[in-house]
């Protein structure tokens, strides 16, 4: 049953609150799926070859799909692409750091981040654990970890000249102090993230901890518009798809699927990213179980679409000159279609016909995104999925303001308005 959107806000933030780490989204994305019918596969197993709905994790990659009664091997698809994980830091070996009397964790940095925007807030460590057993487990802390601004009494010029952080230097957070009574507690920061999982950092063989945002996501705004949170860059998306998924029937002669990766924001090059081959595995394990040839394989995925889904930039009302002076973009005006003619993004004409064809049918209003000619353009995984595969390729997304900070911004109606168009998408193969 679709969500109204103030539920799906309100859910939103108990997504974001529960995916602190891309192993977090993934594995809270399959245990939604799962609680509604869908079947978890293991990679290792034989797959079923009859209808039915799916979902397999791999790290912090999800792939979740419906094969839908009267599936051939000429059946296209219908992908949602899209990202979990975010800029930040990730935990360094030898993590625990004693400076001056404080205990601090050791990070490096993750992607690209607004620095400045993980100052002077309560940070959480969160991913994952696997011990001597080989067991993996989640961890997650609450607020245990502070990255200090310098007070402006000790740097003077700090307004005028600008705030500059040494990447090594001055981005270290704290978690408590050497001396104090419970020293030994604090002294290990694996500790104080193995013994939320259940385990003690002595039997932690390998890790991979990422720092999330502690504080809950909010509504905001003089009429209550606006919506904040950390990771939206891309759970936004993750949580459209994974909604839309499960508002699908599966009735219609397509295969809906929702392909959400993990390392976008450091290019998308592992085993668990776009440009990997989880997703060219998958296909090719569904198409043998329905008894496609190469050739009618190769006629699904011609038939076949790929909403890439990405969240983009809304119009900076105090940076006005950075964006085309043309297109404008702003929250809750519908979600983007994000254009490139470098294929930075997929977008192209027949693309952009489908998209507005989708959201038509839809009922959602949606706005286009181009980069102003003098600032370089990001990308996304649309370009990778199209040159591994050859599926016709869009780029969409909501818009945002703070985009790679600690903590960013959308509109209240952008998700509903992506997940209708998105669910649109997944039950029609009249594009």
């Amino acid at each position: 049953m679709s969500l109204s959107a103030d539920e799906l806000i309100e859910d939103l933030g108990r997504f974001v609150t529960e995916s602190p780490s891309s192993y977090h989204a993934a594995e809270v994305v399959a245990q939604r799926l799962v609680a509604a019918g869908f079947t978890q596969l293991g990679e290792h197993q034989d797959w079923p070859a009859e209808p039915g709905k799916y979902v397999v994790v791999r790290d912090g990659a999800v792939l979740a799909w419906i094969l839908p009664e009267g599936a051939a091997p000429t059946t296209p698809l219908r992908i949602l692409g899209a990202h979990t994980d975010s800029p930040g830091f990730k935990l360094k070996p030898k993590s625990t750091v004693v400076k001056q009397g404080w205990v601090q964790a050791g990070m490096e940095i993750y992607g690209g981040p607004l620095l400045n925007s993980w100052l002077d807030r309560e940070l959480r460590l969160a991913g994952r654990l696997v011990t001597r057993d080989g067991a993996t487990h989640l961890a997650a802390t609450g607020p245990v970890a502070r990255i200090p601004q310098l007070a402006i009494h000790l740097d003077r010029a700090v307004n005028n000249e600008g705030i500059k952080l040494g990447k090594q230097q001055h981005t270290t957070p704290i978690l408590g102090l050497a001396g104090s009574p419970d020293a030994a507690e604090a002294s290990d920061v694996l500790n104080v993230v193995a013994r939320t999982a259940g385990v003690s950092a002595g039997e932690v063989d390998g890790y991979d901890v990422v720092v999330a945002d502690a504080q809950q996501p909010a509504v905001f705004g003089a009429e209550g518009e606006f919506f904040a949170a950390g990771r939206l860059d891309n759970l936004s998306s993750v949580y459209t798809g994974l909604q839309a998924l499960l508002d699908t029937d599966g009735s219609a002669p397509v295969i809906p699927m929702l392909a959400a990766f993990d390392h976008e924001e450091l290019g998308s090059a592992s085993r668990s990213g776009a440009a990997g081959p989880f997703l060219e595995e998958v296909l090719g394990r569904i198409y043998e179980a329905l008894g496609a040839t190469v050739s009618q394989r190769a006629q699904a995925l011609t038939g076949s679409w790929h909403l890439s889904s990405d969240a983009g930039h809304a119009v900076h009302p105090n940076y006005p000159e950075r964006h085309d002076p043309a297109n404008r973009p702003l929250p809750n005006a519908g979600p983007l279609l994000k254009i490139n003619a470098n294929q930075r993004y997929t977008t192209d004409a027949p693309g952009t016909a489908m998209w507005a064809a989708v959201c038509r049918a839809a009922g959602v209003p949606t706005q286009e995104f181009v980069s102003n000619n003098d600032l370089p353009c990001g990308s996304t995984i649309g370009p990778i999925t199209a040159t591994r595969l050859g599926i016709r390729t869009v780029d969409v997304g909501i818009p945002l303001l703070s985009m790679h900070s600690a903590r960013e911004m959308c509109g209240v109606d952008d998700v509903a308005h992506l997940a209708a168009a998105v669910t649109e998408f997944f039950a029609t193969d009249a594009i």
